[in-house]
């Protein structure tokens, strides 16, 4: 059985199970932030985080409960809902070069080879990026507001994806500002 307190021999401090669960959730999210769920593995997990892999069958199940462990559960807040605020925008565009493309747009950007897997992702996602602004949009009176809050959706993960990759180079080289601008200019035209 794994032991998460292990007494190490070299002297450093000894993990406690709370802290071992944090860096396992920690090293999910970069690694299936980075490759996707798939091409992710426990080993890869518990060797980032410096923990027993077998430990995430202890603190979360398996691998598909760590990954969707990873992914926000509901719309935190109202700020959500208003996808194309430019603030909004360029924080995401910020971030996604900063840290990657994190789980929430690996789920939207790739299937799951796992049909449960991927039916969860999705809810996660549609509750996280999509259901308040088709909230907004259907409130509005807007005709097909769960397909505009899904392109929406998708067209800011693309391009915030398509920055950091730099295949479109002039995306990837264009001032964050003016991409800010066009992006806000778009979605706000969908929206």
């Amino acid at each position: 059985m794994p032991v998460d307190n292990p007494r190490p021999s070299d002297g450093s401090r000894t993990r406690n199970s709370a802290r071992t669960r944090q860096d396992l959730l920690d090293a999910a999210a970069e690694l299936f932030g980075e490759r996707g769920y798939e091409k992710t593995t426990t080993r890869e997990i518990g060797d980032r985080a410096g923990a027993d892999p077998a430990l995430i069958a202890r603190y979360f199940g398996n691998k598909a409960a760590l990954y969707l462990a990873t992914l926000p559960t509901d719309d935190t807040g109202s700020e959500l809902a208003d996808i194309a605020d430019p603030a909004r925008i360029g924080d995401l565009i910020a971030r996604v070069g900063q840290l990657g493309s994190g789980p929430v747009l690996q789920a939207v950007m790739r299937a799951h080879d796992d049909a449960t897997v991927q039916a969860a992702a999705s809810d996660r996602v549609d509750k996280r990026l999509t259901e308040g602004l088709e909230r907004r949009m259907r409130e509005s009176g807007l005709s097909s507001p769960r397909l505009r809050a899904q392109l929406a959706a998708a067209a800011l993960s693309g391009i915030a994806l398509g920055r950091v990759a730099g295949t479109l180079e002039e995306l990837a080289s264009a001032d964050q500002d003016v991409v800010v601008a066009l992006t806000a200019r778009m979605l706000g035209s969908l929206l």
